[in-house]
């Protein structure tokens, strides 16, 4: 029985504002920067969901992101 989690886009995007709203991680790093947090044995379940939806590893976090208000903005 398969017991990954699954990961759609909408999870990854979420995952990397946490990591970033924490602190842990820089927009301008690359989504590979996010193998870290993510549990080995599920990095090829989330790379795969990247690439269908367009990213690339080397994209950098913002571009996962896109456009969002950001709190610290001041807008």
């Amino acid at each position: 029985m398969d017991t990954a989690v699954k990961y759609d886009i909408e999870l990854i995007k979420e995952e990397a504002r946490q990591l970033v709203k924490k602190g842990l991680i820089s927009r301008q790093r690359p989504i590979y920067a996010l193998c870290k947090y993510i549990p080995e044995r599920e990095w090829a379940i989330f790379e795969l969901e990247l690439e269908k939806n367009e990213f690339l590893l080397r994209d950098r976090i913002i571009d996962l992101l896109g456009s969002e208000n950001w709190e610290e903005d001041g807008s």
